[in-house]
């Protein structure tokens, strides 16, 4: 015979076991994606693995401070500490992660973008003796500077922006939406502001060459992923060169 056990107690018990279970099967699928995705749009292996392990730490991070904060009493911030819902962790890894890449394709798009162009400067004029902005720095690491510089502010403002609004939700009523907002304005403060804006160009500055290195096969196996329409706007002053190319010789030929 079997006997079976029912009520609010079991059915959390059973799952808090069932999440508990699928927790490691979902970090590996959103950071594998987040990898695969950000290979496909920096053209870089080093960038995407620090990404992926940065989201880790955010992640880490704000699990511990909730913990510590609303299932611990740290400091009796807290009046009722109590233990956390059990599914609580898996909208913090979604927002979370959402955030993180976001900031991350804000930061390394403009760094890329710069040292893009400072690649292309240099193979088109190879014996130039014109300074760069930065001399004394090579290309990655000028480009990791000014790069960092143009899009720190952009990643400044948005993590503020949601930090603002997750602090709103500790002032509700209700303890299920206190603890999300805590633990998602923990979770991109640190990201946005220790590993955005810290880890990932301190990283970058000084791997040098080795944060652009992609294999030869991997390069050629993984499609490309244009986010900011950079090919849509080469298609277009193609066929605007062509067109004018063409009224041109229409023109010579009428005259």
């Amino acid at each position: 015979a079997e006997i079976g056990l029912t009520g609010l107690t079991a059915v959390q018990m059973d799952i808090t076991e069932r999440l508990s279970g699928a927790m490691p099967i979902y970090l590996a699928i959103v950071v594998g994606l987040a990898i695969f995705l950000l290979l496909g749009v920096f053209r870089s292996v080093m960038v995407p693995v620090v990404a992926g392990l940065g989201f880790l730490l955010s992640v880490g991070a704000a699990f511990g401070v909730t913990v510590l904060v609303w299932q611990e009493g740290l400091w009796d911030l807290v009046n009722t500490p109590s233990p956390l819902i059990s599914f609580m962790p898996i909208f913090l890894i979604g927002v979370t992660f959402g955030l993180a890449m976001d900031y991350q394709v804000f930061l390394v798009t403009r760094i890329r973008e710069h040292y893009i162009a400072l690649r292309v400067k240099e193979r088109a004029n190879p014996d130039s003796d014109t300074p760069r902005a930065m001399s004394k720095l090579d290309a990655v690491e000028e480009s990791t500077i000014i790069g960092f510089t143009r899009g720190a502010r952009v990643v400044t403002a948005a993590a503020l922006i949601m930090i603002a609004v997750f602090v709103a939700f500790i002032d509700q009523p209700l303890p299920f939406i206190q603890i999300f907002g805590f633990a998602l304005g923990v979770g991109v403060f640190f990201d946005a502001f220790f590993i955005r804006m810290a880890l990932v160009p301190a990283t970058m500055f000084l791997m040098g060459n080795a944060t652009w290195w992609i294999p030869r096969w991997l390069n050629l196996l993984i499609p490309r992923m244009d986010i900011e329409g950079t090919a849509l706007e080469k298609e277009w002053e193609a066929r605007h060169a062509a067109e004018e190319e063409h009224r041109k010789q229409m023109g010579t030929v009428a005259s």
